[in-house]
């Protein structure tokens, strides 16, 4: 009978510090780990950017921000036509970039770069709740059928297993919601508005299939996803869209697809690092 607690111990603490080093580790990587800039060919030259800042017309602007990105792998744009630009950082955004945010749970910006470790972080969350909740829930039974009696430790019981549900319910909603964006390859902002495409507003212009957005994220090899190790596909520059017809053909490529000009053909069927 010791002998058989004892090893049930053990599997506890066992299976217990596995989940705790992966929960920590997960979260280290998502708060620790730079966001991928924009590539310096986005940022505008000085004389570029002082004869944007100057003029006062935004027609003119716009006008400025097409001919800069002429040259650019840009297939979306805003809904109105422009050009996406970012004036904080004075750059024309690569397509699904939204590089200069920050996510308040890791008080960092996710993107391309830590994704994947954001995704870990909540589900090695969830399972750390899950597990603590399992294992005092046995407890809170004895106290309620007063096989325990120590009211000093009940208090504590009930608490732990309180923080444990609420925590839990909370991370589910948005782990759930997560997984349901890596299944359709969207990002958050994606989500509430879809890319503007050469053929107008497409939500699953990015999708590719489920398989093949999962492989987005986690990459090709099985054994490293649920590890928090750099597995995701691409460089974070680049990214493929869905069908040729429908998301391939570059956006500023000609006058008559959007009213000005803008991209060389040779550059299609590719996209930038992408927003959380």
């Amino acid at each position: 009978m010791i002998h058989y607690s004892f090893l049930l111990l053990v599997a506890y603490l066992s299976i217990f510090h596995v989940i705790f080093v992966l929960f920590v580790w997960t979260y280290w990587k998502s708060v620790f780990t730079l966001p991928l800039q924009p590539d310096k060919k986005f940022h505008m030259s000085y004389a570029d950017k002082e004869r944007y800042e100057n003029e006062e017309r935004p027609e003119v602007q716009r006008q400025i921000l097409v001919e800069i990105a002429r040259k650019l792998p840009v297939y979306t744009r805003t809904g109105n036509g422009a050009i996406r630009f970012c004036d904080r950082c004075q750059l024309i955004k690569p397509d699904r970039c939204h590089h200069c945010s920050v996510c308040a749970m890791v008080n960092n910006c996710v993107g391309f770069s830590n994704y994947k470790f954001f995704l870990l972080f909540l589900m090695y969350s969830l399972l750390y709740c899950m597990y603590i909740a399992a294992t005092v829930f046995k407890y809170v039974i004895k106290y309620w059928t007063d096989e325990l009696t120590n009211g000093r430790s009940k208090f504590h019981v009930l608490f732990l297993l309180f923080v444990a549900v609420m925590f839990f319910l909370s991370l589910m909603f948005l782990f759930g919601y997560h997984c349901w964006l890596v299944s359709r390859n969207r990002s958050t902002l994606e989500a509430f508005s879809a890319p503007v495409f050469q053929n107008g507003p497409d939500k699953n212009g990015f999708n590719l299939g489920f398989v093949k957005n999962l492989q987005q994220v986690f990459g090709e090899e099985k054994k490293l996803w649920l590890l928090p190790i750099v597995s995701s596909q691409g460089d974070g520059h680049s990214f493929p869209m869905r069908t040729l017809c429908e998301a391939q053909n570059p956006l500023l490529a000609n006058e008559e697809q959007w009213g000005d000009d803008g991209l060389d053909e040779e550059n299609h069927g590719k996209v930038t690092q992408k927003e959380i």
